[in-house]
């Protein structure tokens, strides 16, 4: 029995998956950029589809700028600068976490103005309804 065992401690030991906290690094950080992606051809569809509405677009842009500045704020509240070292060699991977989180959120709410508002919301704003 002990010889079993030892033998799938090897395997698992030799076969097993590990990675460094600069490889953990990197994939956040891949992830994140895949979500910002997405948030850019959100915001894109929706200067598509409410591009005859120039007061809007000019809204629209101004909420990006703004909504961009405060994410930036937000990850330097939660991570203020601190001398190197401060928040170790997990830092990148959380600072990525803490910005994909917010793009996230971000996209949540532009989502809104694709899917459209039910007929009969009288709070829909510049939202379309949907017929």
């Amino acid at each position: 029995m002990k010889y079993i065992l030892s033998l799938v401690f090897c395997f698992f030991c030799f076969f097993g998956f590990s990675q460094t906290q600069a490889e953990l690094n990197t994939m956040q950080y891949d992830s994140y950029k895949k979500t910002d992606k997405k948030l850019n051809e959100v915001y894109q569809a929706i200067l598509k589809a409410y591009k005859s509405d120039t007061e809007f677009i000019k809204n629209l842009r101004t909420s990006q700028r703004i909504w961009i500045t405060f994410r930036d704020a937000e990850v330097k509240v939660k991570y203020p600068d601190r001398e190197d070292g401060y928040y170790g060699s997990i830092h990148p991977l959380c600072v990525s976490l803490y910005l994909e989180e917010l793009t996230l959120d971000r996209i949540s709410t532009l989502n809104l103005w694709l899917k459209g508002s039910e007929v009969g919301d009288a709070c829909s704003g510049s939202i379309n309804v949907n017929n």
